[in-house]
């Protein structure tokens, strides 16, 4: 990382992956000071060519990173991938199951030559019976029950993002974080796992531990008995979406007043927020009929002042021109590609004052190769020999 200096600056990373859940955790190393190196096969990972929402992956999951590209199957490039590892604090894979170890590259082997290594491996499944199938993120999310608490009865739909797959990398950072406390003391590096479909059941514990307390079937978010009286949006006079949450006696008793409604504040059947939620069938109507009577705007200002968690209903694009992520720098102008910029959401962060800096474009599919060859003590020569085979 070219930008601020962080607690891990001078740890060297390699980094095996593709798609999402890998890079997001070289992704957090990267921006928080470690020198990653991508290692990619010689026409460039794959993710580089998906098509559709997947054409943002690579960008932006792969900031911060130099790349290598290495073809891993040939006798050359794993001796090349054996030198970097030999002198890595760290190792990232997410590769299909059982594929480093054919590589020559599980950590058994690898383990051997270099004992400090923190081998973080982020597959579908832990050990068990399904640690050999693949998995991806929609697949975990259905398996997990996600995406039933997510859609609509008997409409199971995944959410809006690689939610599963971005929280399995941010498993894996933790992991490596505590490997690293370890081996100050021990020495001794680690092999540690992070995965999809157990950090879905992880996101399943609330709902998990709501069905023995209650004994009682789940049912979906969408028409779920609400814990809090009013928690919604609502639609405003200029044709918006606003949405109110109101957790506490407090919450009420500030959003009545400001909204001058005495008659809700001294109304019996509102008295808390139980019994506002027993009576949400007169409730809500009325509460309906209120709102749409404001703007957007008008019902932001009374809610901030009121001190009542309120929120516009954007799309994501909607966050480009957010007043707070624009003005405190998390979101700013940064290359989505060399030649191409774009507004961008910073790793969320702060490290003291500092937010983490993304600040270096994806690479170029093999931009880094000759200097990394040349700092693990190859010459030209030999350099352009692996080049003039395909090796590199």
């Amino acid at each position: 990382m070219l930008g601020h200096h962080f607690i891990l600056d001078g740890l060297k990373v390699v980094e095996f992956t593709q798609a999402v859940m890998g890079p997001v955790c070289g992704l957090f190393l990267a921006s928080n000071g470690a020198d990653v190196t991508l290692v990619e096969p010689p026409e460039g990972n794959p993710t580089r060519y998906l098509t559709g929402f997947g054409s943002a992956y690579f960008p932006f999951f792969n900031r911060n990173k130099k790349s290598l590209t290495l073809d891993l199957k040939t006798s050359e490039g794993h001796k090349v991938a054996l030198k970097l590892v030999e002198q890595a604090d760290i190792l990232i894979e997410n590769f299909a199951p059982g594929t480093m170890e054919r590589l020559g590259l599980g950590y058994a082997k690898v383990s051997e030559i270099n004992p400090k290594l923190i081998y973080c491996s982020l597959k579908g499944f832990l050990k068990g019976k399904y640690e050999n199938r693949h998995a991806m993120d929609e697949v975990v999310q259905m398996m997990g029950g996600l995406a039933y608490m997510t859609g609509l009865p008997n409409r199971p739909l995944r959410v809006g993002t690689s939610a599963i797959d971005i929280t399995g990398g941010m498993f894996g950072y933790i992991g490596i974080l505590q490997a690293l406390l370890e081996r100050q003391q021990t020495g001794k590096g680690k092999f540690i796992r992070s995965s999809l479909f157990e950090t879905v059941a992880f996101f399943m514990g609330q709902h998990l531990t709501y069905s023995v307390l209650e004994k009682s079937p789940l049912v979906p978010m969408s028409v779920r008995v609400p814990a809090w009286s009013v928690y919604r949006y609502f639609e405003t006079l200029d044709a918006r979406k606003v949405f109110i949450g109101i957790i506490s006696d407090r919450h009420w008793e500030r959003f009545c007043k400001a909204f001058g409604k005495k008659d809700f504040l001294n109304n019996p059947k509102f008295k808390s927020n139980t019994l506002r939620v027993e009576n949400r069938k007169t409730l809500i109507p009325a509460l309906e009929k209120l709102m749409v009577q404001y703007s957007a705007q008008e019902i932001y200002r009374r809610c901030e002042k009121a001190q009542v968690p309120f929120a516009p209903v954007n799309k994501p694009e909607d966050l480009l021109e957010d007043e707070h992520l624009n003005e405190s720098g998390f979101l700013e102008e940064l290359p989505i590609f060399e030649d191409v910029m774009g507004k961008l959401p910073k790793i969320p962060l702060a490290y003291g004052d500092e937010l983490a800096d993304p600040g270096q474009p994806a690479p170029e599919a093999g931009k880094h190769t000759n200097s990394i060859l040349t700092e693990l003590g190859l010459e030209d020569a030999q350099i352009n020999r692996l080049r003039e085979q395909g090796v590199i």
